[in-house]
């Protein structure tokens, strides 16, 4: 297996990292997480011509058929850069519609960077479980009557489409009867509860009041969506872990650099030797971090099932603690300014707090690889 980077692809890693350096820098984020949108139009526009928005997408609909490996390179530098704008949500939502082999004009107009994508997939009581769905779909005329809550939608109340999970038959926690809806975002019943994130970005609440969508609305086949989200979700959680990598690796570099300069007995703190060692044990976390997120990606790529979910689920367990090992021992060797809102090391702890916590925790995950099938027990020592 080949896990060199093409010359593209390292091209286009190093000019969004010189975008972000220019452009996107820690007080540029911090203006932006403060404005009422949070998120900035202008920096959206920027990763549209960057050609972000369509690397993922189809040739035919404007896209240039990018994988995951692609978008691995792409979110490490968003992650070391501390970007909040909506693009992993839009991703993940046209990723379903690409799934779903359906509303290519959506697609279109997001590779074009003219369209934001959310995805509404937790409710109150499900924790990681997403097939734990109350929200129920009826057949009414002509269409579809949604009903129910959705939970935490990261940039819903940016988007032009929401993709929402809902029951159209089954029990509340079987696998089958999720259907899969393309929500427009102005569609009447609809109402979204905004708010700040502890990590700066926004999510929603949103809640289905007697929402009517036509036919058109599904994604993929009805009471067959399961498939398709778990898909999604494990997409989802492996881009996840590579934006982890790049906030680690900025991280880290950001506290190599203040024990080289932060003076203790008249010389710099980085000379004593207990934090060296400290410093190595989030190397190694980084590290072998690193290379199971660069696993998950290539999985991604893959048509196995069985492969992508045991090396996504072994990325998020390994990336997981290694983004709290990292992010607690960073703040600790900053002292009291590693708490500060003023410094970038607070805005990173959070940022990989909030990803442990995204798409299936720690916990979540290492039941999840103990549970597929071929497990024995030595993988885990």
């Amino acid at each position: 297996m080949d896990f060199n980077f093409k010359e593209e692809q390292l091209q286009l890693a190093d000019a969004l990292r010189r975008w972000i350096a220019r452009d996107y820098g820690f007080e540029a984020r911090r203006a932006i997480i403060r404005s009422d949108s949070g998120s900035s139009d202008a920096a959206w526009r920027q990763l549209a011509e960057l050609g972000l928005t369509a690397l993922p997408l189809p040739g035919a609909q404007g896209g240039f058929d990018g994988g995951a490996v692609d978008l691995y390179l792409v979110m490490q530098e968003l992650g070391r850069g501390l970007v909040v704008e909506p693009y992993l949500a839009t991703v993940l939502g046209a990723e379903f519609l690409k799934r779903g082999g359906s509303h290519a004009g959506w697609l279109e107009q997001v590779a074009a960077g003219d369209l934001k994508l959310a995805c509404a997939l937790g409710e109150r009581a499900a924790r990681h479980d997403l097939h734990d769905i109350a929200t129920r779909a009826a057949p009414v005329a002509g269409g579809w009557r949604l009903d129910g809550e959705k939970k935490v939608a990261l940039h819903a109340a940016r988007a032009g489409v929401i993709i929402v999970p809902a029951r159209t038959g089954g029990g509340r926690r079987d696998l089958d009867g999720i259907t899969l809806f393309a929500l427009p975002a102005d569609a009447p019943g609809l109402q979204l509860t905004e708010y700040r994130t502890l990590d700066g970005l926004r999510a929603a609440d949103l809640r289905l009041d007697g929402v009517q969508l036509d036919a058109g609305a599904v994604v993929g086949t009805v009471g067959a969506g399961w498939t398709i989200l778990e898909a999604v979700a494990d997409y989802g959680a492996g881009l996840l872990c590579a934006e982890a990598v790049g906030a680690m690796d900025a991280l880290f570099a950001a506290t190599l650099d203040y024990l080289k300069t932060r003076q203790q007995f008249g010389v710099p703190i980085g000379k004593f030797q207990a934090l060296q060692h400290r410093m190595a044990d989030m190397y190694i976390h980084l590290e072998q971090a690193r290379s199971l997120a660069l696993l998950a990606a290539v999985r991604l790529d893959g048509d196995d099932a069985l492969e992508r979910r045991r090396a996504v689920s072994a990325a998020k367990y390994r990336v997981g603690q290694a983004a709290r090992f990292v992010g607690q021992e960073a703040v600790q060797l900053h002292g009291g300014m590693g708490v500060t809102d003023e410094l970038p090391a607070a805005h990173y702890f959070k940022r990989l707090s909030a990803i442990e916590l995204s798409l299936g925790d720690s916990d979540h995950h290492l039941a999840r690889f103990i549970a597929q099938p071929g497990f024995d027990g030595e993988e885990a020592a």
